[in-house]
């Protein structure tokens, strides 16, 4: 007696958790560009160096910014020395090691980045960037 065969069952691709996946990064992507875009945002213009060298990821630095005023920011959050200070501190008990990301406008004085470098090591940062452009 001959069984009746079964008809086959045809393989398929799963299309629609791919296309969730897929759209679940492009939103994750879309928000983090525009956080880091927002971070960015500040009017400060980098000094100028012929070896300029374009760190590979600041994602996980502490953004500290410093106007032409000599104004701080902490992202694109405006603070007092002792607001970052705090936050400095903070950000090494959450997420250690603490590394940061200065940018400092071209006339910022001297005296006023020494000051942050100062509210950094006191804060326990252990590596310390500054933002610049490359000499064309």
């Amino acid at each position: 007696m001959k069984l009746p065969r079964r008809p086959a069952e045809e393989v398929g691709f799963q299309l629609a958790p791919m296309i969730d996946i897929t759209f679940l990064l492009l939103i994750f992507f879309m928000v983090t560009t525009k956080i880091t875009r927002d971070q960015v945002k500040l009017d400060v213009r980098l000094p100028v160096a012929t070896n300029a060298v374009q760190p590979r990821s600041v994602e996980d630095r502490d953004l500290v910014s410093i106007d032409a005023a000599g104004n701080l920011f902490s992202g694109s959050r405006p603070v007092t020395e002792k607001e970052l200070a705090a936050h400095l501190r903070q950000r090494l008990t959450d997420f250690p090691p603490l590394r940061i990301y200065i940018r400092a406008d071209r006339v910022t004085p001297a005296k006023r980045i020494k000051e942050v470098l100062r509210m950094a090591a006191e804060a326990g940062a252990i590596d310390v960037i500054f933002g610049t452009h490359q000499q064309e």
